[in-house]
C-alpha cells in the first residue's frame, strides 16, 4: 500500500497532481486553501504516494470551528481526488481522512466530490461510509460552455438575445480590458453596487483582493472591466485550471444597463479562457431544478440563483449536476444540533 505522507501548503506538486487528475479542480488548489485560510477556516492536505513517491490520490481539507462549542467541521470541497472505482485505494484514503479529522476534532467530514450526478457514484460514495449530506455548500446544477469550436459556432450555440446584447454592446461602444491588481478596488466597488441592487451577500473587499493575488501569482485568474467612455459598468472576475474555466464573481453598475456591458465582459472571459487552451467554461451555479422545471418558470421566479440563471442559460451551456455533499458523522449527538442548526437557519 502506499505510504501516506502530509502535503504542506507551499508543495508544488500538489497543484501540479490536481490540474492533472480526472476530477481536477481549482477548490482543491492550494491558493485555494489559502484564500480560506484568511477568512475563518484552516486548511490542511493529505495524499497518498505510490511506492515511486508520485502522488495517486489526495484532498484538501477546510476546518471551521463551529459556534456553541458544537466542535470543527471538516469539509472536503470537490473532493477528495482518488479513482473511486479503485475500492483499496479509496478506503486507504478515507481512512488516512479518518485519522487527521478527527485529531482535529471534527465532528463530521462533509465531501462534495466533483463526480456527475448518476446512481453509481452515489453507490460508490455511500459504500465508502458516507451519508447524503444535510446540505450543499457549493452549487449542485451549473451550465457548461463547450470552448472547442471556433468562437463563430460558439456563438450560434448562444441564445439568438444574448448574441444580439453581445454585439450591441460592441456597437455601442462598450469596451472591455483585462484589469490589474491595481482594478480589484473598481471591482470591489461594484460588487457593493450589485450586493446592494440585488439583495445578496457579497465577500468584503479584501476578500476579493486576496483572491486575485492569490491567484494572479499562479496564472490562474483574470479581471476583466467592461466601461462605456471611461466609466466602469461591469466587472468579472474568472479563474481557471487545466482545460476548465470558471466564473466565480461578476458585477455590474446602476447606470446604462441599456449597453448589455455583462454580456460583452462575458464573452471577453470566455475567449480568454478558449485563448488560453481551456475547453469548458463553467457559469457556476443555477438553480437545483431539473430542465422542465428551469426552462418553465426562468421568467417567473427570481429568488436565490433564479435571477442570476435568467442570465447565465442565454449563452449556450449543458446543464449539468453533481452528487452534491455527502457526510461521514463522528460525533453522532452534536452532528444532529448542527442539522437542526441549519434547518432553523
Amino acid at each position: 500500500m502506499p505510504p501516506l505522507e502530509p502535503i504542506t501548503p507551499a508543495t508544488a506538486p500538489w497543484n501540479t497532481f490536481v490540474a492533472a487528475h480526472p476530477q481536477a479542480h481549482l477548490l482543491q488548489t492550494s491558493p485555494w486553501g489559502e484564500l480560506k485560510g484568511r477568512f475563518g477556516w484552516l486548511a490542511e492536505r493529505i495524499a497518498l504516494l505510490s511506492p515511486d513517491q508520485v502522488l495517486v490520490a489526495g484532498a484538501q481539507i477546510l476546518y471551521r470551528h463551529l459556534p456553541f462549542g458544537l466542535g470543527t467541521l471538516a469539509y472536503v470541497p470537490r473532493g477528495p481526488l482518488v479513482d473511486w472505482q479503485d475500492d483499496a485505494r479509496t478506503t486507504q484514503l478515507i481512512t488516512a481522512l479518518d485519522q487527521v479529522v478527527r485529531a482535529r476534532g471534527a465532528i463530521a467530514l462533509i465531501i462534495e466530490p466533483d463526480l456527475p450526478d448518476a446512481p453509481e457514484h452515489a453507490s460508490r460514495v455511500n459504500r465508502a461510509g458516507f451519508v447524503p449530506g444535510a446540505t450543499a455548500i457549493q452549487p449542485r446544477r451549473t451550465l457548461l460552455v463547450n470552448l472547442t469550436p471556433d468562437e463563430k459556432d460558439i456563438l450560434a450555440a448562444m441564445k439568438s438575445k444574448t448574441r444580439y446584447n453581445i454585439r450591441l454592446a460592441a456597437r455601442k461602444g462598450v469596451t472591455v480590458r483585462q484589469g490589474s491588481a491595481a482594478d480589484v478596488e473598481t471591482f470591489n466597488q461594484l460588487m457593493s453596487v450589485t450586493g446592494a441592487r440585488n439583495s445578496f451577500g457579497v465577500h468584503s473587499a479584501a476578500y476579493y483582493r486576496a483572491a486575485f493575488d492569490l491567484f494572479a501569482s499562479h496564472d490562474q485568474v483574470a479581471l476583466f472591466l467592461a466601461e462605456y467612455q471611461g466609466e466602469p459598468l461591469a466587472g468579472l472576475m474568472a479563474f481557471a485550471l487545466g482545460r476548465t474555466a470558471w466564473y466565480f464573481y461578476g458585477a455590474s453598475s446602476d447606470t446604462h444597463r441599456n449597453l448589455m456591458a455583462p454580456y460583452a465582459i462575458q464573452w471577453a472571459a470566455m475567449h480568454w479562457a478558449k485563448t488560453r487552451g481551456c475547453t469548458t467554461y463553467d457559469l457556476w451555479g443555477v438553480p437545483d431544478e431539473d430542465k422542465e422545471t428551469l426552462d418553465t418558470q426562468f421568467t417567473e421566479r427570481c429568488e436565490g440563483l433564479w435571477g442570476v440563471y435568467r442570465f447565465k442559460r442565454g449563452f449556450g451551456g449543458r446543464l449539468t449536476r453533481t452528487i452534491g455533499a455527502w457526510d461521514r458523522v463522528y460525533r453522532p449527538v452534536r452532528y444532529r444540533l448542527y442539522c437542526w442548526a441549519l434547518r432553523w437557519r
